[in-house]
């Protein structure tokens, strides 16, 4: 893992929001299927600051229903995000789960999703946060987190397998996932 790497992970405050911003108006996003998501979450800022940072770490729930990319919606996960750090944003990374089971529901492909903006890739940020989130989800009780990723995304698939990842299977996303081949992998928390 790439332990040696100066990143944090930070609970998104009024004072990361800048950063967060910059990386919006540049055209990333941390929504990979939607990408209309960039513009919504400058409206949402642009708004209500609080409101969208507090949306942030919702661990019950407790904001609105998520929509998808085919533009229905579902109710919300409890989940936090966090936001990757060097002394300047650098990406975003969530944990979604599900309370009383490991399961996820079918519209939602994995416990974890990061993405790093494309200025700051390549320097192990990536595999970093995913190990510095981790106890997160053992904190949760979780026995293993699920990971997915396009067959073609070799920089994930290397993130997550330095976290100890295994390819548990290769399957095809729903059309509401956006459709197309997909892997998964399984990160086991239970230290035995």
């Amino acid at each position: 893992m790439a332990d040696n790497v100066m990143v944090e992970l930070v609970v998104p405050t009024i004072g990361h929001l800048p950063g967060y911003i910059d990386a919006l108006k540049q055209g990333w996003s941390s929504d990979n299927l939607r990408p209309e998501a960039c513009r919504e979450e400058l409206e949402k800022i642009e708004r209500d600051s609080a409101a969208f940072l507090r949306s942030m770490d919702d661990p019950d729930a407790l904001g609105p229903d998520v929509v998808l990319s085919d533009g229905s919606s579902v109710p919300r996960l409890p989940g936090i995000r966090r936001w990757i750090w060097d002394g300047e944003f650098c990406g975003s990374i969530g944990f979604r789960w599900q309370r009383g089971t490991v399961a996820l529901p079918p519209h939602c492909l994995g416990h974890i999703g990061f993405a790093v903006v494309p200025w700051k890739r390549n320097k192990g940020y990536a595999t970093r946060a995913l190990a510095l989130l981790l106890p997160e989800a053992r904190r949760i009780g979780l026995p293993y987190v699920e990971l997915t990723t396009d067959p073609d995304n070799a920089a994930s698939q290397k993130v997550i397998m330095a976290n100890d990842g295994k390819l548990i299977e290769q399957f095809t996303k729903s059309p509401q996932n956006g459709g197309g081949d997909c892997l998964r992998f399984r990160i086991a928390l239970s230290r035995e």
